[in-house]
């Protein structure tokens, strides 16, 4: 079952894509909150929700008396570069391609102790249980079923290059911040460029290990488990919360980080 997206994500997201598109500019004026409830048949109240989240992930700024207005900041050049794999290897002349492996929300007595660290998630009073076919197979998205709103939207995706895996995806995503990232089909939207593309992004940070790879990983990767791999840990930022976090695994034998200095 599809979930409606809420009114007020709607507005958001129209807001985004006016200002994504340059229809709205740095440090021009919006829509007037009576404007975009006649346009979008809603309260001012609903409205208000939008504009108020917006202003507080620092995409507007709302001037008593005067309006509300593209904020300065966040569009001069301050999003998070992220690398896209499919486009390093359609650049390096290699046919790319992708797999998903999995996909579901995730409820918050889904969510383990490091995830929840990781998103400041709070414990919930009452758990409920997800039935086993959701909690393995991430064929049941557990929107309705369990009972309970998504917090986290989960993926895992295999990327190939030339027919030979390359990277193996785990990433995890404030549902809240991307009601609709769920619903994407990720052989064809790379799920960072869509990321970019509906949160401002403002900072990130990564690290680079290497380690054994677990069974699986290995049988993502068509590797022998405990083979040697290369892990890169990011997690981005929006209004001081993590948006995202992923762990991408590459054969240790297959890939290299690189760069200018």
């Amino acid at each position: 079952m599809t979930k409606t997206t809420p009114a007020y994500q709607r507005i958001k997201n129209a807001i985004l894509d006016n200002i994504h598109s340059g229809k709205w500019q740095a440090g021009k004026a919006i829509s007037t909150e009576m404007a975009l409830a006649e346009e979008f048949g809603v309260s001012r109240m609903t409205v208000n929700r939008a504009l108020k989240e917006l202003s507080e992930e620092r995409v507007l700024e709302r001037r008593q008396g005067s309006g509300t207005f593209v904020a300065q900041q966040q569009f001069n050049h301050t999003f998070v570069e992220v690398r896209n794999i499919a486009e390093d290897l359609k650049s390096a002349n290699r046919d790319y391609e992708a797999k998903v492996v999995s996909k579901r929300a995730m409820t918050a007595a889904m969510i383990g102790d490091k995830l929840r660290r990781k998103f400041g998630i709070d414990e919930v009073a009452a758990p409920v249980s997800p039935s086993a076919d959701a909690n393995e197979t991430g064929s049941n998205l557990g929107i309705d079923s369990l009972g309970d709103a998504p917090i986290l939207y989960e993926v895992k995706i295999i990327h190939f290059a030339d027919g030979q895996p390359i990277q193996f995806e785990e990433r995890w995503v404030d549902a809240n911040r991307a009601p609709e990232f769920i619903e994407q089909d990720f052989t064809v939207v790379n799920t960072s460029d869509y990321l970019v593309e509906k949160i401002p992004l403002e900072s990130g940070s990564y690290t680079i290990r290497a380690l054994a790879a677990p069974n699986e990983v290995a049988d993502a990767l068509q590797i022998t488990p405990q083979s040697p791999t290369l892990v890169l840990r990011r997690q981005t930022y929006s209004a001081g919360q993590v948006v995202t976090f992923v762990k991408m695994w590459h054969a240790g034998d297959r890939y290299q980080f690189s760069g200018r200095l």
